[in-house]
């Protein structure tokens, strides 16, 4: 990943909730008081709620939010859409349906002008399946398997919600992720509101409630980060 790209947020869900005061140093590192929400992947789930509750969370912050109704695929061949997020300073997916995420961003406009957005210096920021789907390769929300992402992140892949009995009671997926990912590939396990930054240097770190967990090669790295950052 180029070290000149804008700041990148992987949150573990919970976004715009008590404990993700890590937003305003987000805000801070984007130059804005505007925040352009895409609920794509709560399409199914009243997404304007979404934007609604992004719009409580940054006011505290002084930020307004502009909600970007990319709801399916059409919505993400739209120039104007594109050019919404071409020109913002600080985007951010909402949590929902990383599935659906996909399929109406994958090779479409509107992520084509959120990598320009990036590289450009914007920051971009992602919760539960908005994280998710900016890796390549991600996990099958379904049972854990590693699938095909967005591939804004190509070195690792994420499990969000980490620790979440209500999401994998068992830790079956978590298990299957971790170990069905090649060799070398960590997978890197990222609780509720918690989030892995990557600055503008190119290093990541963990801000928020929890850290994270980094696993390679099917067992926890007690080098952490560190691994990322190698």
């Amino acid at each position: 990943m180029n070290p000149t790209a804008g700041v990148l947020a992987l949150v573990g869900g919970g976004e715009w909730t008590e404990g993700c005061s890590f937003d305003a140093e987000l805000l801070a590192a984007a130059k804005t008081d505007e925040v352009l929400v895409l609920p794509t992947a709560a399409a199914y789930e009243h997404p304007e709620r979404a934007v609604l509750a992004a719009g409580r969370w940054f006011a505290q912050f002084g930020a307004r939010v502009e909600g970007l109704m990319v709801l399916g695929r059409a919505d993400a061949e739209q120039d104007r859409a594109a050019e919404e997020v071409r020109r913002a300073a600080f985007i951010y997916l909402a949590g929902g349906s990383p599935l659906h995420l996909r399929s109406v961003l994958k090779d479409s406009k509107v992520y084509a002008a959120l990598r320009e957005a990036s590289m450009a210096g914007a920051v971009v920021a992602g919760s539960g399946a908005g994280a998710m789907v900016l890796t390549d390769p991600m996990v099958d929300p379904r049972g854990g398997a590693l699938t095909v992402g967005l591939g804004l992140v190509d070195r690792f892949t994420v499990v969000t919600q980490f620790g979440d009995e209500h999401q994998d009671a068992h830790g079956e997926k978590l298990h299957r992720s971790v170990a069905l990912a090649p060799r070398g590939l960590p997978v890197v396990g990222i609780p509720e509101r918690t989030a892995l930054v990557r600055g503008v240097d190119g290093q990541w770190r963990s801000i928020g409630e929890r850290p994270v967990t980094v696993f390679l090669n099917g067992s926890r790295a007690e080098a952490g980060l560190d691994v990322l950052n190698s």
